[in-house]
Parts: structure tokens; C-alpha cells; sequence
């Protein structure tokens, strides 16, 4: 026996013998092309069982809500309006009307640059009497619109509460620090969530003040829209429809990424605090008056960069339900987060993802997707893989590409692939512009599992893609090096 059929045999009883219980990622519609920069999916909630993909650079698709679907079109185009002149900016939300099967009403969040200066606008639009799959892109009604003083940390994420009233999450205006102490300021937008009134319209504007708004006719100068404020970068909204708590992740700066669950006149700390810590200043902060988030998690295992999620209230993964489903953009991380704000909160891991985290969809029968930025594709939540308990020695049936182990990795790691039948592979690695790193594999396979080692000494912290392609097969995928 030659040293490559037992390490092909070593290879099979690792891969069949050691695996763990844990959630996975479906391709929901693999014969749809990839998506361009994908920020959210949404539904309309008006029983036509469609979804809607927002792409940052301007378009939204829609597209039926099954797994052979392989045709989309184009429902809004604002890519000759969207500005996106950073990594930031571009197209960023998108929320239906609740009544949306009866007005034909839905709402974007996009920033644009008409005469020079980065704008964000709240818009709103109508659907096409005679084709529900297209919007009048001439029907634009702005509602809002706000300077962006930088062109990074411009929230966006839109959605409707349970009360009717459309919430707004805005960032901070950007750079470090929050350098014009925009969150904490209550006479500007930045760093909050707005409620607006969309079903009405008063003093001169396209919406209206909800009543019950914490600042509606205050006489100090403070912005009415407000509904809460000290939020750095709030990075997707999402409303429990079973104990109406809205809830949101808050991207942090150095340190700490945060999970809040936002009440009226809640006050959430940045720049006074990142998380649980003082920030500026480093110390002796005041912290009277702050809400702490009801979760936070650190930076150091290569977590980087939070992207909320849902509360999750579907029916075929029973063991989430009521569980916070969220992620992190960076590491590609997945958790369920148990709070009731009575018992200890505790937080689980349901997989490591391969992927860029932009968002998480949700259907109308609540089933979860994330969103990958980087390829483009929507993966539906799946539940535990079962265990494998006796190892076995088979012939793979189809090209795979396992994700890294470990990861993050510091400063080596293994990258394992199985081949159906003898095929030339190549197995790349590429850094975050695309240029090439390394070669691990350029030669003829026979059939069976492999790994590759790759070491990364020498090189800076941060993301790295390994490339496999074996024929027509192409695939990617995202590693941390974490030093």
C-alpha cells in the first residue's frame, strides 16, 4: 500500500467517524444566478409566496419562493441614483407596508450623492397595478433625508413594528470614535432608530410623528423622529411577533460587538460606552441613564462585526424556537441566543459558516436564511446533521469542499476535498483584493478525500479565500488568520 492510498484511507475515517451534531447552511435556490453584493431578503407578507433580494449597488430582485426556481427579475432599479462610494453606503433597506396587498406601498433606504454631499434617503414607492413583480421607479416620494457626514456607518435597515409606525436604524455619520458625538446629540438622526408615521403626513413632510413618541413636541430642539438613540452602527432590525420586542445588533468599534433589545427613549451608551465598558472616556464613564446591551461578545476569537437576526418562530427547527438567531459578518459565526430577562442568558453555537454574513431573510412561514455577501447565494438554516458513529471507507459521490479546520487559524491549517473520480485539481489561496497567495494543489487526483496544509506565518491577520476548482466545479471559500 503506497503512502497516498493510506493517507486516503486515514483521511475517510477522520471524515466519516469524527463528525459533530450541529445546524447547517442549504443552498434554498441553487439554479438562480448569484446575487451582486447582497444586503437582505425579504417577503412582502402578501401571500404570493415571493422573495425580495436588495443588492447594494441598487437593484432589487424578486423571485418565487421555492427551491427550482431559476428565474428572477428585476423589481426596482436605482443604480443610476444609489451612490457607493464606500463599503458602507449603496442601497440598504427595504420594508413592505403592512397593507402592501391592498396600497401597493414599500419603502427603501439608499444613499446618494445628488449635488456633492452623501445623502441618505427614506423613499417610498408603488408597485405596478398591471405587474406585481414591478415597481414605478417614477412613483419616488421622499420621506427623509440626512446628511452623512462620512461614508461609513449608515445603517438603514428598515422595517414595520407591530404598531404600524416604519423604524429607521441610522448609524453614527462614521469614521472612529463617533468624533462628532453624533449618538449621544438628540437634535440629529445619526446614531438612532427613527418611528415615522407613514400613514399620515403633517407639518410639511411625507410622514407624520407617532403621539407616542419620546420627544413628540418637545420644546428643547430634539428631533421627534427619534424612538431611541446611542447606537453606533445598528446593523439589522427585526421585531418578535410574539412578545413585540425589537431587537437589534450594534457593530462596535474595537473591542465589543452588542445585541439590544430597543425600547422607547432607550438610551444604548455609544460613544460613552462600547458595550459594558467605558469608551470615551476609557474610564470613570458616566453611566446613569445607559441601557447595557442584554448580550456582547469580544473580538478575540475573530469575530469582528455583528449582523442581527430574528427571533426565531418557525416550525421545522423546534429547537430554536424563541431563540435570538444571529451572526457575525466577519467570522461567519451563527449563534441562538436564550433571554427572557428572567433566567441567565446563554448563547449557542450553531455552526462555523464559510461565508460573509450580510443579513438574515426570513419567509413567510418564518424559515431562515442567511445572506452571503461574498458569493452572492441564500442558504437556508437547516437542522443538526446526524452523527456518525463507525467509520467506513466510501468513494465520494460529487466534488466537496470542506471548510478549514481550524479556523480561525494561527498561523497553520488544513483544508480537506473529496473527488468523486480522478480529476486535475487546483486549490488556491487568495487575499481580500483578490490577488494570489499561494498554490496548495496544481496536479492529477485519483478519487477519494484529501487535505492540504497551509501555513501562514509571515503574513498580517485577517480574511483569506482557498479557491477549488476541479472541472467545471468552482468553489470558495473564507478563512481567518488570527494572530
Amino acid at each position: 500500500m503506497n503512502l497516498r492510498m493510506l493517507k486516503l484511507i486515514i483521511c475517510f475515517f477522520l471524515v466519516t467517524g469524527s463528525l459533530k451534531a450541529q445546524y447547517g447552511l442549504q443552498n434554498a435556490f441553487p439554479s438562480l444566478p448569484a446575487f451582486s453584493l447582497p444586503l437582505e431578503m425579504v417577503h412582502a407578507g402578501d401571500g404570493t409566496n415571493r422573495l425580495f433580494v436588495v443588492q447594494q449597488r441598487g437593484r432589487i430582485y424578486v423571485f418565487e419562493n421555492t427551491s427550482s426556481v431559476n428565474t428572477r427579475k428585476v423589481f426596482l432599479d436605482l443604480s443610476d441614483k444609489v451612490s457607493q462610494s464606500g463599503s458602507e453606503t449603496g442601497l440598504l433597506g427595504l420594508a413592505f407596508h403592512p397593507d402592501f396587498k391592498n396600497n401597493g406601498s414599500f419603502y427603501v433606504n439608499y444613499t446618494s450623492s445628488p449635488a456633492g454631499q452623501l445623502q441618505s434617503f427614506i423613499s417610498r414607492f408603488q408597485v405596478s397595478a398591471a405587474n406585481a413583480d414591478s415597481a414605478i421607479k417614477s412613483s419616488e416620494q421622499v420621506l427623509l433625508t440626512l446628511n452623512q457626514p462620512f461614508t461609513n456607518h449608515n445603517g438603514g435597515n428598515l422595517l414595520f413594528g407591530l404598531d404600524g409606525y416604519l423604524y429607521a436604524a441610522f448609524g453614527d455619520g462614521g469614521s472612529s470614535g463617533d468624533p462628532q458625538n453624533n449618538a449621544q446629540s438628540r437634535t440629529t438622526l445619526l446614531g438612532k432608530i427613527l418611528r415615522l408615521d407613514v400613514n399620515s403626513a403633517s407639518g410639511g413632510r411625507n410622514y407624520a410623528i407617532p403621539p407616542t413618541n419620546p420627544y413628540a413636541g418637545n420644546t428643547q430642539g430634539f428631533r421627534e423622529e427619534i424612538y431611541a438613540y446611542g447606537l453606533r452602527n445598528p446593523w439589522k432590525m427585526s421585531v418578535d411577533p410574539v412578545t413585540s420586542k425589537l431587537w437589534t445588533g450594534d457593530v462596535g468599534q474595537n473591542i465589543w460587538e452588542e445585541i439590544n433589545i430597543v425600547v422607547r427613549g432607550g438610551n444604548y451608551g455609544w460613544r460613552t460606552m462600547e458595550a459594558n465598558n467605558c469608551y470615551n472616556p476609557s474610564s470613570g464613564c458616566d453611566t446613569t441613564g445607559l441601557i447595557r446591551p442584554i448580550w456582547a461578545y469580544s473580538h478575540s476569537n475573530g469575530d469582528a462585526s455583528i449582523t442581527g437576526g430574528y427571533v426565531y418562530r418557525g416550525t421545522s427547527l423546534p429547537a430554536l424556537i424563541g431563540k435570538y438567531v444571529y451572526g457575525d459578518y466577519i467570522s461567519g459565526r451563527i449563534w441562538a441566543l436564550t433571554y427572557d430577562g428572567i433566567n441567565p442568558t446563554t448563547n449557542q453555537l450553531l455552526l462555523d459558516s464559510p461565508y460573509l454574513v450580510s443579513s438574515f431573510g426570513q419567509d413567510a412561514e418564518r424559515n431562515l436564511y442567511v445572506v452571503s455577501y461574498q458569493d452572492g447565494r441564500n442558504y437556508r438554516l437547516t437542522g443538526p446533521a446526524t452523527s456518525v458513529s463507525s467509520p467506513q471507507f466510501v468513494i465520494p459521490t460529487s466534488v466537496a469542499l470542506d471548510q478549514n479546520y481550524p479556523n480561525p487559524f494561527n498561523p497553520r491549517t488544513t483544508i480537506r476535498f473529496q473527488l468523486p473520480s480522478p480529476e486535475f485539481v487546483s486549490l488556491r489561496i487568495f487575499d481580500v483584493l483578490g490577488r494570489e497567495i499561494t498554490i496548495l494543489v496544481n496536479e492529477e487526483r485519483a478519487a477519494g478525500a484529501f487535505e492540504a496544509g497551509w501555513d501562514a506565518s509571515g503574513l498580517p491577520s485577517g480574511v483569506y479565500f482557498y479557491r477549488l476548482q476541479v472541472g467545471n466545479f468552482i468553489e470558495t471559500k473564507r478563512m481567518m488568520l488570527a494572530r
